[in-house]
């Protein structure tokens, strides 16, 4: 058993190498992760050896460490060899593991950390979409929508008390949410922070509870919110409106109202950015004099669009300032007008002549 390959580093790396190889190894293979323990344990026993400058030279000369690697001797970081073997007797806790290997890589086997204090009171945000038509992206809009949610408690008026009963810091964590436990490892001592189960991380608890929301803050009901929808929106554009989602608990933030808008496909123009465009069939004589023609515009009156003599079928025609808004700043896109050149099933006994006269002369 090679312990260099093992930890899958040369000879020649050095510690600060080889404790890095060690910790992503022993993530990797971590039993509480799912990894396999007899590979943990090589790796253990390796680190164990290389670590240590007097170990890792007997080895390099011997292939061997006389005294055996899995004592400590201050050296490395722990013996995970010796954990595995002696857990039944109830020297050490399996379970653990994963917040040693947490503390102690995050900070070299020193301390512990406080955990940044969750906001437990927050209320949800709330996503919700909009369909509007292809027209209402021309100018400023606006919807009414009625959202199901949790709203401030009414009696309580939000704070999760009776009304008139006191509400005070918690005792337990005094008022901080969070309490400290201190674990003795293999390791060594250290500290972590976990969420207060007296006051469930909100630092206080009221006297007695409302009797309508139960000391939550809030209750399930209905409220009418307007949202404004900007012209030149684009479909799946979310807007954002602050303090709309759902209540936060006992008088915490309310969440936020994201509202996704969907703009329908319309039947006549297709719309890329803030271009529309539609297509336009025209007669042969017309694509080979030239002429005028009517075509629609979006949300407006039709307009007289000039066919140039000699367009070919396909050519697309720019009408400027004939699309959608720009969102958020001033001006409009385009609208582009894709010209075809229709060409008749049928025609009359009139027409098939003067088409023969015209095939004979060339054209």
């Amino acid at each position: 058993m090679d312990y260099y390959e093992i930890l899958g580093v040369a000879k020649s790396a050095s510690q600060d190498e080889i404790k890095k190889a060690f910790h992503k190894l022993a993530h990797k293979y971590h039993p509480d992760k799912g990894g396999d323990t007899a590979k943990f344990k090589e790796i253990n026993e390796a680190y164990q050896v290389l670590s240590n400058t007097e170990k890792r030279q007997q080895y390099d000369q011997y292939g061997r460490v006389f005294e055996g690697a899995g004592q400590n001797n201050g050296q490395g970081g722990g013996d995970f060899n010796w954990a595995w073997q002696n857990q039944a007797q109830g020297g050490f806790d399996a379970e653990d593991l994963g917040d040693i290997f947490e503390n102690f890589f995050s900070f070299g086997g020193g301390g512990g950390r406080r955990t940044a204090k969750k906001d437990v009171k927050k209320g949800k945000d709330i996503q919700v979409d909009i369909e509007i038509t292809l027209e209402d992206t021309l100018k400023e809009t606006s919807r009414k929508i009625n959202l199901e949610k949790l709203i401030s408690c009414h009696r309580c008026i939000g704070k999760g008390a009776e009304p008139g009963t006191k509400i005070s810091e918690c005792v337990m964590c005094r008022g901080q949410g969070q309490v400290q436990e201190v674990k003795r490892t293999i390791l060594g001592s250290y500290t972590t922070f976990a969420t207060c189960p007296e006051c469930k991380g909100e630092g206080t608890k009221p006297e007695k509870v409302c009797n309508v929301c139960k000391g939550e803050g809030r209750t399930k009901g209905q409220q009418e919110i307007q949202i404004n929808i900007p012209a030149g929106i684009d479909t799946n554009q979310v807007i954002k409106i602050d303090g709309m989602g759902e209540a936060g608990k006992k008088n915490g933030k309310a969440g936020d109202l994201y509202a996704r808008i969907l703009v329908k496909k319309h039947s006549v123009f297709a719309r890329k950015e803030d271009d529309l465009y539609i297509e336009k069939y025209i007669g042969y004589s017309q694509a080979v004099l030239g002429d005028e023609t009517e075509i629609p515009t979006l949300g407006d009156k039709n307009i007289i669009l000039t066919i140039p003599a000699g367009t070919e079928s396909g050519r697309i025609l720019r009408v400027s300032g004939k699309g959608i808004p720009h969102f958020g700043s001033y001006g409009r896109g385009n609208l582009y007008v894709q010209l075809h050149i229709n060409t008749p099933k049928k025609v009359t006994k009139e027409q098939r002549k003067t088409l023969d006269q015209l095939r004979k002369e060339g054209l």
